[in-house]
């Protein structure tokens, strides 16, 4: 078990640092958490591919766990317009987070015994797009007001031109669409430190168990 410190250790940090950051604004459609969050899909897929899908579901479940506790805290925290993390919030950030991951963690497993690049890329795109639509849609849909009747989202659902310039939709249409494009973005540039991390990873393990004699030639 000692094996997944560094993994469940850089899950909890990214979600923890993820639920901080969400609160604070980038620009006009985005917050601080939609670039720590993605990090989330690459500690995942680095577990999967160094220690298998049962290692990686472990992390998964950790940051989880991680994520629940930061909604409890956050739902006890009152702010000027009443708790940090509502009902609708804290729902919506589990179910997206776990449904994510654990494809996430399905797809790569299939896909591993491919290119290098086609299993985290495909697993962490399509992961990703299923967090966005399904965090957004819990948390803000007016189809889903009775999850918290007394939750008003009322400014989410807003209809003005997505993204400011294209064809007009909900408030949380254009929150999910510049969301989605961040995790897209990232997706691709994780594909650097993946490469590096596995590479160095693969090389150590392959140094530690070459003979003495064999690592000692020149």
């Amino acid at each position: 078990m000692t094996y997944l410190i560094p993994g469940i250790l850089a899950m909890a940090a990214i979600v923890l640092a993820s639920n901080i950051l969400v609160q604070f604004l980038f620009g006009q459609w985005l917050t601080w958490g939609a670039f720590t969050y993605p990090l989330a899909f690459l500690v995942t897929d680095l577990v999967n591919f160094l220690h298998g899908p049962k290692a990686a579901r472990k992390v998964v479940l950790v940051g989880f766990a991680v994520g629940l506790l930061c909604s409890l805290v956050g739902s006890q925290i009152i702010g000027e317009a009443g708790p940090l993390v509502t009902l609708r919030i804290a729902l919506a950030s589990g179910v997206a987070f776990l449904v994510a991951q654990l494809l996430d963690v399905f797809l790569f497993d299939r896909l591993r015994q491919g290119a290098w690049w086609r299993a985290p890329l495909a697993s962490t795109l399509v992961g990703s797009t299923v967090d966005t639509l399904l965090f957004f849609f819990i948390a803000f849909s007016a189809a889903l007001v009775w999850i918290e009747p007394g939750n008003d989202v009322g400014w989410a659902n807003e209809v003005l031109p997505l993204l400011g310039m294209g064809p007009e939709a909900a408030l949380w249409v254009s929150l999910a669409s510049a969301d989605w494009l961040v995790k897209l973005g990232l997706a691709v540039l994780a594909l650097v430190p993946f490469r590096l991390v596995v590479r160095r990873l693969l090389d150590q393990r392959r140094l530690a168990t070459q003979p003495a004699a064999s690592r000692d030639r020149p």
